[in-house]
């Protein structure tokens, strides 16, 4: 078995790699090459830990068993932790023999701005000049990290309540910004990035033709923007199935009666896979609602172990 640690994903594992991995996994899970079962949220008691079991099974191109255990503390970045600690444990589907243990917390992080990066390239405009980030933490480094790659002469705009977000921002190449709606004046596309359980975006102040990324919240009474503004929205997910279980955006106004269940318009998957379409027009107003699926965690750590052996620096023990 092989052993990929956070040292060598973050050696040998770029963001490049990352985002052509989820694409493959999410565009073969639409198609059937792939099965999500559902994600398990266990908590620990007070002060302790919350504990994420999330597993899926690859058909094509091989058959893997993928299991992450992830830990969320959400106290961890005071003692200089990612709150997200775990571990990856991908198998051989048929004879269940464990292949490899890789690091879920770097794959979390890189994963889940690759997301954000597949969903921008499928639904905001072309010309995207403008991007704000919205909180503190490692997803906004990753993001900004993530939509370079197909950004790379955007102008970024960093808001967050933490003292440390304007030496972050400067740290990345961002502008730092006071307010979320200076973060947010004349950006094409905003990321939301935050541990906020209430909404920090509001309907009327977003303009045309902006695309959201809403990332942070993953709870049904959890949610980072308000109801107007999803209810204005063209909404998109991850996982239908994982939305209508977890997704404060989209179960608080729908039990408000400001949506139906109608309001999901495609899985993002669908979309790559070009069995849905994007956004309806340039005026449009899209969202896409992470959650964090694990058929993004499988096919990322696979591609991390694969990068990992070819430059030798996965670690081989005995089972």
């Amino acid at each position: 078995m092989f052993v990929v640690n956070r040292e060598a994903i973050q050696r040998t594992f770029t963001m490049t790699d990352c985002i052509a991995a989820v694409e493959e996994g999410l565009v073969a899970w639409t198609r059937g090459a792939a099965f999500l079962h559902p994600r398990f949220q266990l908590p620990g008691g007070p002060s302790n830990a919350l504990m994420g079991l999330m597993p899926v099974v690859a058909i094509e191109p091989e058959r893997l068993w993928g299991l992450k255990a992830v830990m969320v503390a959400h106290g961890n970045p005071q003692q200089g932790l990612d709150s997200h600690q775990g571990a990856i444990l991908i198998c051989n589907a048929e004879t269940g023999v464990p292949l490899a243990l890789v690091d879920a917390t770097e794959i979390t992080a890189m994963r889940t701005a690759a997301a954000s990066a597949l969903a921008t390239r499928a639904l905001a405009k072309p010309d995207v000049g403008r991007i704000a980030i919205l909180g503190t933490g490692r997803q906004a480094r990753t993001h900004v990290e993530a939509l370079r790659v197909g950004y790379p002469k955007a102008e970024f705009r960093l808001w967050g309540r933490s003292p440390k977000a304007e030496a972050l921002a400067q740290s990345i190449g961002a502008c730092h910004a006071v307010s979320v709606q200076e973060a947010i004046d004349g950006a094409d596309v905003i990321c939301t990035v935050t541990g906020s359980r209430e909404p920090l975006l509001k309907g009327g102040w977003i303009t045309p033709g902006c695309h959201i990324n809403a990332v942070g919240a993953s709870r049904p009474d959890a949610r980072e923007l308000d109801s107007d503004l999803v209810a204005r929205s063209e909404f998109f997910v991850d996982s239908r199935s994982q939305a209508e279980t977890e997704c404060g955006e989209y179960l608080i106004p729908l039990g408000e009666g400001r949506i139906g269940t109608d309001h999901i318009r495609a899985e993002l998957g669908a979309i790559l896979a070009g069995q849905a379409p994007g956004r309806s027009s340039p005026a449009a107003v899209t969202v896409f609602k992470s959650l964090g699926i694990a058929v993004e965690d499988l096919w990322a750590a696979a591609r991390a172990l694969e990068c990992a052996k070819a430059a030798g620096q996965a670690q081989q023990v005995r089972w």
